[in-house]
Parts: structure tokens; sequence; C-alpha cells
């Protein structure tokens, strides 16, 4: 994910204003990886400098639809740090991404949340204003690809404030070849021009509908079959974090339900998981 840099002229002169009175309050300056930063591989387990999570791999242009739901990480730190969390088509092997999520982001000790997506090599991550985002609010997120028309479609939800916000994009339009070769359910640590930036404390972040009540969430369809994650088996790729020294910063747990998880920093035991509410 990164955050827009050629903003409208408008929007420069008010995160301008914004940050003259709060400078903790202005959008942070990311890049985005163009795809996860592998550190090691053992079979379907990964190491990954930037993510973790699951992704369900596929042949190109097999995948034609991805959704997850989270609950939104509340982030703490006296730094600047940031965590992603997001669902999309792309990324894991491919140089496109097109996704979807929150940004949990702490600045020099202030927090900071907001929604956003992006059709990545485009310029992006894009600030979703219509859909305000607190930590602890339930997500709903899916992208979508169809053939006639040739057009990607995002959708967020914040469950939590009965705010939503879609986005359709023809491939024409985005002026780059989708690979469409795998699906994604992941908390990233971003990127900058600099490198992968540091991930911001957030405790644990939980995925899937044992969590947020959602139906039919962490599910893909892949090659016209539809499932949950569990459901296809030895595509299923399992994703940690790690630092250099390759010890882990962000492990996702076993599914639950074929579509539930979670996704701990090391220090941290997991609590409880909160009652699911059921929705739709």
């Amino acid at each position: 994910m990164k955050t827009l840099t050629k903003l409208s002229a408008f929007l420069i002169s008010f995160l301008m204003l914004l940050a003259a009175f709060s400078p903790a309050l202005a959008f942070p300056s990311l890049t985005a990886a163009p795809r996860m930063h592998e550190a090691s591989v053992n079979g379907s387990s990964w190491s990954s400098y930037n993510w973790s999570g699951y992704t369900v791999t596929g042949p190109a242009g097999s995948v034609t639809s991805a959704s997850g739901s989270w609950i939104v990480p509340a982030v703490t730190g006296t730094t600047t740090a940031y965590a992603a969390c997001w669902t999309g088509i792309d990324g894991f092997s491919s140089s496109t991404v097109e996704q979807t999520g929150t940004l949990s982001y702490i600045s020099n000790g202030y927090p900071l949340y907001y929604a956003w997506y992006e059709f990545y090599p485009l310029e992006a991550i894009i600030p979703i204003s219509a859909v305000p985002v607190n930590p602890g609010d339930k997500i709903s997120a899916s992208v979508t690809y169809s053939t006639s028309p040739s057009e990607f479609t995002l959708t967020i939800e914040d469950i939590t404030a009965s705010k939503s916000f879609s986005i359709t994009a023809t491939v024409a339009s985005l002026g780059y070849t989708p690979a469409r070769s795998s699906a994604e359910w992941i908390v990233e640590a971003p990127s900058s021009s600099s490198g992968i930036l540091p991930l911001a404390y957030f405790g644990t972040a939980y995925l899937g509908n044992a969590y947020t009540g959602v139906s039919e969430t962490c599910f893909a369809t892949i090659s016209g079959v539809s499932g949950d994650i569990a459901s296809f088996g030895t595509a299923v790729q399992t994703i940690t974090m790690v630092n250099t020294r390759g010890a882990a910063e962000a492990t996702p747990s076993s599914l639950s339900s074929g579509t539930s998880f979670s996704i701990t920093e090391p220090s941290v035991t997991p609590p409880p998981p909160p009652p699911p509410h059921h929705h739709r």
C-alpha cells in the first residue's frame, strides 16, 4: 500500500492546513511495496519482511474475487509506525495489486486510522473520507473482477459506523495488465522509498467470521470455484512477518472454520475472541 503522492490541489491545501494545526493529523507519505518481500519458504509456509496472513494462489488470470473482514486494531507507542489490514488480489508473486483496507498509524504517539484503496502500480493509496474508521470497528471488504466489461470493483464497509464506499475501474483505464494469480488477507508493514517501515504495535488483529459476524468472508473465487480460505487446500499459503534477523514480528494463527484467524505480535498472548455479532 502507499499514500497518494499526487493529490488534488484542494486536498493538498486542506492537508497542509490540517498539518499546520496538528502535524500528527497529516497523511503519512508511504510507498507501496509492489509485492510481498519474501524472506524464506518451507513448503506452503512463508516468511516475509512486510506481510503476515494468508494467500491462495492460482494460475495467472484465474482469480476473480477476494473478500475479507476484520476488526480495526488499535495501535500504541511513542514513535511513528504503521499497520495496514487489507484484502485484495495479487502481490504475492506479481507486481500488480488491487486492494482495499484500513491503516492503523501512530505518529509520534498520536494514533490515526483511515480506510483506503489502491490499484498498484498506479498512484495510490487513495484515502476514503466517506468511511471514517476507529479502532474496534468491524470492517468488510471485497475486490471483484468481471470479464464483461473487463473491470475491477473495490468495496469497503465500516459495519460499526454503517458507512461504505465502492469504486469500479476498467482494466483499460489502469494502464497495466493485472496478474490475477493470488487472493490475500494480510496485515502489512508498509514501505517508503527508504524501505520497509516499522510495524506498529497492534497486539492482535482478528480476521474472519468468528470475530466480525460477516458471512462468506475470507472467501475467494479462483478458476470459477468459490470457497473459504481453507477450502483451497494445497493452494493456501501461510505468511509470517519476520525482521531481518529472522525473528517473528507478526504470526498468523491456524484457520478456524476455514475463514477466521488472528495475527499476533510475539510479545502478546491473544485474549479470547470477542463474541460474534451476526450481520447480513
